[in-house]
């Protein structure tokens, strides 16, 4: 559905963006994270036809977004960080003008808005300025704003900003939803709602992709898929001492009790040493309760790839 290709975006000396190429599959849900400054809401600009490129090319829908914009532009919703709102226009006329920009039909145009406001829950608001709104209000009118016209690309950068708890959770359904009929591109600083919402995530760093896969597969990949998560009964102290005893053990971290009157330990090794621990356990007579991988979260995939240069680096991409 949409192939960036080698992009690059050149801000006089500083260069942005660097040859960048990644897909994006018609009905995914993509998550495209990055530090601030790392360039992706450039990248996604230029993917929304908003910036030309420097070099590179991307399609959408098999249109070229500069050879075709205004087909393009219709393709796609976009909610900026900072929606761009009218503050003096009620929220009902304001998503009115929206409709009339994106040239949907006066005679649906009434109950399209009607069922948008519904889906992000600002019915209650539509006869109110805008100025008047919290900012959680007008990040969801922004949102309405995207879905107008029903586009089949929604772009939308930290689209929860200024949400209560409660209003994260009913958008992140929302998303969800909208990802079953929409190819989704969603930026945000909350990983753990992208690993909630999204099947792939794309990581740039410094204008470079570092890495692009499933969060499983990167999990896998960076931890060596060789750590264990063990639970056992007793103390900690016991435990420790027998895994100390298995050669190919590196480190062995006391992770807590999960569970009443056991307790959970990151086994760190070399090499699959899985038969090792049982045979050593079981000559303790100490039974293991649980062992199994040990899956990075997306916030220590995200740290670890997009860590300074100086401390060392690691490019996992994978682009499909």
């Amino acid at each position: 559905m949409i192939e960036v290709m080698d992009v690059s975006k050149r801000y006089g000396k500083h260069l942005a963006v660097d040859r960048v190429n990644f897909k994006v599959d018609k009905g995914e849900v993509l998550g495209f994270l990055g530090p601030n400054g790392a360039g992706k809401t450039t990248v996604m600009n230029i993917i929304a036809g908003y910036i030309p490129m420097t070099e590179g090319k991307v399609t959408v829908d098999g249109l070229d977004v500069v050879e075709n914009g205004n087909e393009v532009r219709r393709k796609i919703g976009y909610l900026p960080e900072i929606p761009p709102l009218y503050g003096e226009m009620t929220v009902e006329e304001y998503c009115t003008f929206v409709s009339r920009v994106k040239h949907v039909p006066g005679k649906k145009r009434k109950q399209h808005i009607g069922e948008i406001m519904e889906k992000v829950q600002i019915t209650d608001v539509r006869r109110r300025l805008i100025s008047n709104l919290s900012k959680g209000y007008r990040q969801r009118v922004g949102l309405a704003a995207a879905m107008i016209g029903n586009p089949e690309v929604l772009i939308l950068d930290e689209p929860t900003v200024g949400l209560d708890p409660k209003q994260i959770i009913e958008i992140r359904n929302l998303i969800k939803e909208l990802g079953e009929t929409h190819t989704v591109i969603l930026s945000s600083h909350i990983l753990p709602e992208v690993s909630a919402i999204c099947e792939r995530i794309v990581i740039i760093n410094r204008g470079r992709i570092v890495a692009s896969d499933t969060p499983e597969n990167l999990s896998a990949r960076l931890g060596g898929g060789k750590d264990l998560v063990i639970r056992v009964p007793g103390q900690a102290q016991a435990a420790v001492g027998i895994l100390q005893g298995v050669a190919g053990i590196s480190e062995v971290e006391v992770m807590g009790e999960l569970e009443p009157g056991t307790v959970d330990l990151l086994v760190k090794s070399e090499r699959d040493t899985r038969s090792e621990i049982f045979f050593a356990f079981s000559k303790a007579e100490l039974p293991i309760l649980t062992m199994k991988p040990y899956d990075l979260t997306l916030e220590e995939i995200f740290l670890q790839v997009t860590q300074d240069p100086k401390e060392g680096s690691s490019d996992v991409s994978s682009v499909s």
